[in-house]
């Protein structure tokens, strides 16, 4: 049993933690769950955990803003779609490449990808490394990027970019580690994504019913997710939604936008759906957006624009940092300890970018093994769907051909 530092969780039971933490920073492991709302939450938070920042409010809404960007990117890797996903990258708007937006996941083709062994293992493992062992490169065009897969201290980079030759990106992953070897998946993405998924949360100031930036963020959000795809909106005067799309020729191709949708998924007209791209918004915060059933105006905006608007609730918030972060069972005490000293001792081995390796496999088991559970901490704002249904169009779209989409 390492050290003596411990607490009593609402159920009564005697957890123990390493005592390298600082005391009160275990304080965050006494709050009572569940809460009957994410701000509640929060300000726990900013009590137990940030209370020596000089914004403990703002710094534990950064947390709990962590923690919406993980869930999600955990649950497309669950998918299966690793080898796609690029992180925080600059999407350019369709037909005006002046403007770009960074946007949290961008997921794009893959037109090869190479499995590379590293043996004997040194830590760091670099771009420069990884770059040492792809062949067939042209040196003259291909550009090494100064990113660091996994670093000394076991620190993962989620979609590492190690290089660019001409417009294609090369990102590494690790399909296997061992003591003595490695095993390393590195895909070479085209340009143009297929889809994008943006993060929006929004707290709640003190003595206010709802955050003040959440108008402004929505209206960042549904402008960025009508700009950057071909598939443009167009409203009739009685309220009729269709999808119009401008083709090579210069002709526009229009349909009822359910329709249009269905029929881009399924097209093997590159004219047709190159530029095409879907857009995933996913929200949080009942206190800001309300719910499904329920919505404001900063919700109905977000809906209009994203392709699909998904809401994380409070409970999938909860459940998560309950079940992970607070009371984890032995299997997870791993992430729970990695968490604390990513906010304590040991700074960025808990975000979207960087992640703690063992950590990382955790939480991808924890996706993969709870999967349908999980699925259930999700509404489907729109379309009147179900989360299974957007896996399948994502997984769908990887299966197209976009050799000509540069």
């Amino acid at each position: 049993m390492r050290g003596s530092a411990g607490y009593v969780s609402t159920s009564g039971r005697v957890q123990i933690l390493p005592s390298i933490y600082k005391s009160w920073r275990l304080q965050i492991l006494v709050v009572c769950m569940p809460f009957d709302s994410i701000d509640k939450l929060q300000n726990a938070l900013a009590e137990k955990v940030f209370g020596d920042r000089k914004d403990s409010k703002k710094a534990s809404g950064r947390a709990l803003g962590t923690f919406v960007e993980i869930i999600s990117f955990y649950l497309l890797e669950s998918w299966d779609l690793s080898r796609n996903i690029a992180i925080e990258t600059r999407l350019i708007e369709y037909g005006n490449p002046s403007i770009a937006h960074n946007v949290e996941y961008t997921l794009h083709p893959v037109r090869n990808y190479y499995s590379v062994a590293l043996s004997p293992i040194s830590l760091p493992i670099t771009s420069a490394k990884l770059t040492g062992l792809l062949h067939g490169l042209n040196r003259n065009r291909y550009t090494v990027k100064n990113n660091t897969l996994l670093s000394r201290r076991g620190i993962l980079r989620n979609s590492c970019l190690i290089g660019k030759q001409g417009p294609f990106s090369y990102y590494a992953a690790i399909e296997k580690l061992g003591s003595k070897t490695a095993k390393i998946r590195i895909s070479e993405q085209y340009p143009k994504p297929f889809a994008m998924v943006e993060c929006k949360r929004v707290g709640v100031e003190e003595g206010m019913r709802k955050g003040r930036q959440t108008i402004e963020k929505a209206k960042q959000g549904a402008y960025v997710a009508k700009a950057v795809s071909s598939l443009q909106r167009i409203r009739r005067a009685n309220g009729k939604l269709y999808g119009l799309i401008c083709m090579p020729d210069g002709t526009f191709y229009a349909k009822p936008y359910e329709q249009m949708i269905v029929e881009l998924l399924n097209s093997r007209d590159p004219a047709l759906y190159s530029n095409f791209i879907l857009t995933i918004g996913v929200v949080s915060n009942h206190g800001n957006w309300f719910t499904s059933n329920n919505p404001n105006k900063e919700m109905l905006v977000l809906a209009q624009a994203y392709d699909w608007l998904v809401f994380l609730t409070d409970a999938g918030i909860c459940e998560f940092i309950e079940e992970l972060l607070i009371h984890p069972e032995n299997e997870y005490e791993h992430v729970r300890d990695v968490f604390l000293a990513s906010y304590g001792q040991v700074k960025n081995q808990f975000t979207k970018v960087q992640m703690e390796y063992k950590t990382h496999l955790l939480l991808l088991k924890y996706f993969k093994r709870n999967y349908d559970r999980i699925a259930r901490w999700f509404n489907i704002i729109t379309p009147d769907s179900s989360l299974y249904n957007l896996r399948d169009q994502l997984q769908l779209l990887t299966l197209k051909d976009w050799s000509g989409n540069l």
